[in-house]
């Protein structure tokens, strides 16, 4: 009896020796496995990664496969400290061991900067002193400051040496279980030097991703720079809007700026902030939107709070739906959000929300 893509993958991920199967069952389970999870009528549904599951963003690449796979989801939008833990990046290695330590994972959403060299978020433009970009926070000491630049240029130039050649054998074992990276994400992007720009184009290269994600910086003009690299790479870069941006704001200044600038459409944020439909702006720009992040929202006049899929003002059916039938290259990205209801889980949570879409989709 030939073995399910499920069985084939988490028989990869423990390290079962291909020569224990029959070699029928392994070519057809490498067959199967070649056909992402998730994917319906020619739409991929995906999830944002790690930041749905919970677990904080410095978990491992095999942690995070084996994850993604028992909830059934074959499309990602990835952060890059997954990567990087993969590859063996002593901050992000330490951050992980750290939050496992703690034994919570690091929280939420991890820390943000946590593996994009912590305070220094990246270390690119040093001078600028990412430690004190803080938002609110106290400014920084001086102390802390040149700690920041250090710890900054300690992770560029480890970043300059990573041994990129081992991405093929992530993006094979991601693969191999029904698995794509289509959107790599990258934290503190606008604080990065040039040659750690050219290190993560490459990186989502050589993964499979055809964009890179990060959200809207302020102001806009930093889309000028950032999207010369994406014209250089030819890779996309999608930024993510809340609520400072909606149709006006891209059109004007953000797409203008290079070919390969693109929007990362929220469609929740847009119901609840723009108090509309995103569906006419995906429609005119859908050849610049690599994906969508779908969840449910309510019109800002009620609120506008996250509710389950179905339950909101969003117009998810017939957005995934246009995606559908006209075939329009976008990864519909579940980010999920919404309070896990009384009794239930997070992981009961979002195959609700995947299996949403795939009804959408099937009918």
């Amino acid at each position: 009896m030939a073995m399910t893509r499920r069985e084939f993958g988490w028989l990869a991920l423990a390290g079962v020796p291909a020569v224990g199967m029959l070699r029928g069952e392994v070519a057809y389970a490498a067959a199967q496995a070649r056909e992402p999870l998730s994917r319906w009528a020619g739409v991929q549904v995906g999830l944002n990664v790690p930041y749905s599951l919970g677990t904080g963003n410095n978990i491992s690449a095999q942690d995070l496969l084996k994850r993604v796979v028992d909830l059934g989801v074959g499309g990602l939008e990835l952060r890059a400290q997954p990567v990087e833990h993969f590859l063996g990046s002593p901050t992000v290695v330490a951050a992980a061991e750290a939050a496992a330590a703690r034994g919570a994972g690091g929280g939420r959403g991890g820390g943000r900067a946590t593996g994009q060299a912590g305070a220094a978020r990246g270390g690119g433009r040093a001078g600028q002193a990412g430690a004190a970009r803080g938002g609110g926070r106290a400014a920084a000491t001086p102390e802390q400051v040149a700690a920041a630049r250090q710890q900054a240029e300690a992770v560029r130039k480890w970043r300059l040496s990573a041994p990129m050649s081992r991405l093929k054998d992530m993006r094979q074992m991601y693969e191999d279980a029904g698995v794509v990276i289509e959107i790599l994400k990258v934290d503190g992007l606008y604080d990065l030097a040039d040659d750690e720009l050219d290190y993560f184009f490459q990186m989502a290269r050589d993964l499979g991703a055809r964009a890179l994600s990060s959200e809207l910086p302020n102001p806009f003009d930093d889309t000028k720079r950032i999207g010369a690299f994406a014209d250089k790479h030819r890779i996309f870069m999608a930024y993510h809007h809340h609520a400072q941006a909606g149709a006006a704001e891209y059109e004007a200044s953000v797409f203008p700026h290079a070919r390969y600038n693109g929007a990362n459409v929220d469609i929740g944020h847009w119901t609840a902030t723009q108090n509309a439909s995103p569906l006419p702006f995906i429609a005119a720009h859908h050849e610049r939107i690599p994906h969508i992040h779908v969840k449910d929202r309510r019109f800002g006049t009620n609120g506008g709070q996250n509710v389950p899929f179905g339950e909101g003002d969003t117009e998810i059916r017939e957005i995934l739906r246009a995606i559908r039938d006209n075939k329009w290259n976008i990864q519909a990205t579940i980010e999920f959000e919404y309070p896990v209801p009384e009794g239930s889980d997070r992981a009961t949570e979002i195959r609700r929300s995947v299996a949403y879409c795939r009804d959408v989709l099937q009918s």
